[in-house]
């Protein structure tokens, strides 16, 4: 059983040109910005090349620099884990220590930044305002202010494309050190690279870092990563592929009730389910105005392992969704039609966790909206003027 609203798949052709990725760009073109200098570099597994060539060994063949330390966000340097209280370590190829900003010593990554003149970061975002690596680098940036030293950002593409903007928007910024999800006032899906979130972060949270970006060269915001020809590489443990990314903005929500995305498969964030959900019941109930764009299919799957906790080794009746046309589909829409479907048709099984989901919500305003039953349209309306409120300030801190 499946149903969709689309005109066949449509992919725009792949663009001609190599883009390369900001890690690139200063060491051919800008190399002036680090000469002479003593590096700190915040990275994980995806500060690479276009080759797949680590920042940490093509910074330390550069001769007029010299990388002495590096700091790393949630999922680790190696980006493989998926917990909390990450410890401070090396790294074993070259012996250097890695300040973990995600569960490390606050007091030693601060006085770490005594052994630097420029921190670098390069980190690939996903493009929703869940993931938590633009609250590490404004943690760092922060840092970096009060210690006097310069950040550059190593800019790379918004691999969901930099055009949408879709979702609710929270109204103001929130506290980065006690909320690393969602603290910053954008909208679920924000269609800006991390230099353009590290701009604007620098101006409306008044940190006021001698910041600069590096941008990702022969990127242009139309452009999805599958038309960039990078390698895609896991931005976290689940984050498997472009797909994923794509239907994280909404799908995202879903961490916040009792029902699984899919951790635990090879497929997270493409499938949500629960031992309780009738597929076919949901699809029945969905509004097909939400449905541009995507195909929705009934499924089963057996998470394994899953970083959530949730069900795992058990049968899961589900849903599966395939993007079709990336254009027009608005994944946060969806996801809003998704939770009033199953809360329809499963009244007593379904549950919200409300601290979980209002945090990535950005409030408690979406889960009373549902919980009382209103309109999907009633809901997407009161989400307009926030988003052109949000476009109008996010304009002035772009770069491509």
């Amino acid at each position: 059983m499946g149903i969709g609203c689309s005109s066949g798949t449509r992919v725009p052709s792949l663009a001609a040109a190599q883009v390369r990725p900001g890690i690139e760009v200063l060491l051919s073109d800008s190399a002036h910005l680090i000469a002479g200098k003593r590096l700190g570099l915040l990275t994980n597994n995806t500060g690479v090349d276009h080759l797949g060539r680590r920042d940490v060994d093509l910074l330390r063949t550069t001769h007029d620099a010299r990388l002495t330390v590096l700091f790393s966000p949630e999922h680790g340097f190696l980006g493989k884990e998926d917990r909390s209280g990450l410890p401070d370590s090396r790294d074993s190829a070259t012996g250097l220590p890695i300040y973990s900003l995600y569960g490390g010593s606050r007091s030693a990554a601060v006085a770490a930044l005594d052994s630097v003149d420029v921190l670098l970061i390069d980190l690939q975002d996903i493009g929703a305002r869940y993931y938590t690596y633009i609250a590490t680098v404004v943690q760092l940036m922060r840092n970096a202010a009060r210690a006097g030293k310069r950040v550059l950002i190593l800019d790379r593409p918004d691999p969901v494309g930099g055009v949408q903007v879709q979702g609710n928007v929270r109204a103001r910024a929130g506290d980065h050190d006690s909320a690393f999800v969602g603290f910053m006032p954008v909208a679920m899906r924000y269609g800006m690279t991390l230099g353009e979130l590290a701009r604007m972060a620098n101006d409306i949270l008044a940190i006021r870092a001698d910041l600069g970006v590096v941008p990702a060269s022969g990127w242009s915001r139309s452009m999805y990563y599958d038309q960039t020809k990078l390698p895609w590489v896991k931005p976290s443990p689940n984050m498997p592929d472009l797909e994923s990314g794509i239907h994280y903005a909404g799908t995202c929500l879903f961490e916040g009730t009792n029902l699984s995305v899919g951790r635990g498969t090879t497929m997270a964030f493409q499938l949500i389910g629960a031992p309780w959900l009738d597929p076919g019941q949901v699809i029945a109930r969905l509004d097909t105005t939400a449905l541009r764009g995507v195909e929705i299919r009934a499924t089963t799957f057996t998470p394994i392992a899953p970083t959530d906790g949730k069900y795992a080794g058990t049968l899961l009746r589900g849903v599966q969704l395939h993007v079709r046309d990336r254009a027009v589909y608005d994944p946060t829409k969806l996801a809003v039609a998704l939770l009033t479907a199953i809360r329809a048709a499963h009244p007593a099984e379904f549950q919200f966790r409300p601290e979980s989901f209002d945090r990535l919500a950005a409030g408690p305003e979406l889960r009373t909206a549902v919980e009382a039953g209103r309109s999907l349209q009633e809901i997407w309306d009161a989400w307009d003027a926030d988003l052109v409120r949000f476009r109008n300030l996010r304009a002035r801190y772009l770069i491509y």
